[in-house]
């Protein structure tokens, strides 16, 4: 049997697949949370440069062959490297599977890895994806030359968003990446979801679970951990009357262990007056 669940088996240097104790993606959901020193925002400082779209059979991947720019990260420049997507999504948001996943991969000078992450549901097609829709569907090993393509293009819509200390979703499984996770959810067509979907074909690599569509899924199983995830609420519109402090108006940060149904404004207004009056 193959598939994530068996990738420690295949070699001994993924053993991390199975043994590590920060595996990624996991489950962002909202409970246990207490308010954390302002890290800073998402900065990107992408550029245009050149690109080659590559079929590596569990996914299609965009490389930068160019210098693209990159985005700060906790104070830290990293280099954007390439982008690829997974269907359906590899993480969950309060134990939701969306449609699909892009992953933006960058590492800085040192060669630490971070991934800024998007998720999709079904909707208005992707403006990125559009423009490579028929390239999707003739790519392949060696790889299609594309041009100068602007990372910019990939839309994140918000300035909220999830981070923590996890891992590679595919074999080494390697710990210790930085993982920024998009609050908010962005929409797909349901072709453009079906182009990525009909390219995946490595059965070496992933479990292939059969849909209704028959589609291949290229997304690991959320993986158990404690891991603490920050998230970033900036520009809530706070209704509480109580809540006139200035941490109203500025980036909140929270720490998320095993998240509670904290569903609307309401509630994160009365949970963090709650908090702030201890």
């Amino acid at each position: 049997m193959k598939g994530p669940g068996k990738w420690a088996d295949l070699n001994p240097k993924w053993k991390a697949c199975a043994n590590g104790r920060l595996q990624s993606p996991i489950d962002l959901a909202d409970e246990r949370v207490e308010v954390m020193p302002k890290l800073g925002t998402l900065k990107r400082k992408y550029k245009p440069a050149p690109a080659l779209i590559k079929n590596r059979g569990h996914d299609i991947e965009i490389v930068w062959q160019g210098d693209a720019g990159g985005a700060i990260l906790n104070g830290t420049e990293y280099n954007l490297l390439q982008c690829h997507w997974h269907t359906p999504s590899e993480h969950t948001l309060n134990g939701k599977r969306y449609e699909l996943e892009i992953h933006m991969v960058h590492n800085n000078s040192l060669g630490h890895l971070a991934v800024i992450g998007v998720t999709y549901k079904l909707g208005r097609p992707d403006p990125f994806l559009a423009k490579l829709l028929e390239t999707i569907k003739a790519s392949d090993h060696d790889g299609n030359h594309l041009g100068v393509v602007d990372p910019w293009e990939i839309k994140f819509g918000s300035r909220k968003y999830y981070r923590y200390i996890g891992s590679l979703t595919v074999p080494p499984c390697t710990e210790g990446v930085l993982w920024t996770i998009l609050k908010k959810v962005r929409t797909v067509s349901r072709e453009q979801v079906k182009a990525l979907r009909d390219a995946v074909h490595d059965i070496y690599m992933f479990l292939i679970v059969t849909s209704r569509s028959g589609y291949e899924r290229n997304a690991r199983p959320t993986q158990s951990s404690d891991l603490e995830v920050c998230i970033n609420l900036s520009n809530i519109a706070w209704s509480s009357q109580d809540l006139t402090r200035s941490d109203a108006n500025r980036d909140i940060y929270m720490r998320v262990r095993h998240p509670p149904a904290l569903e609307t404004v309401k509630d994160l207004t009365e949970f963090f007056w709650a908090y702030f009056k201890k």
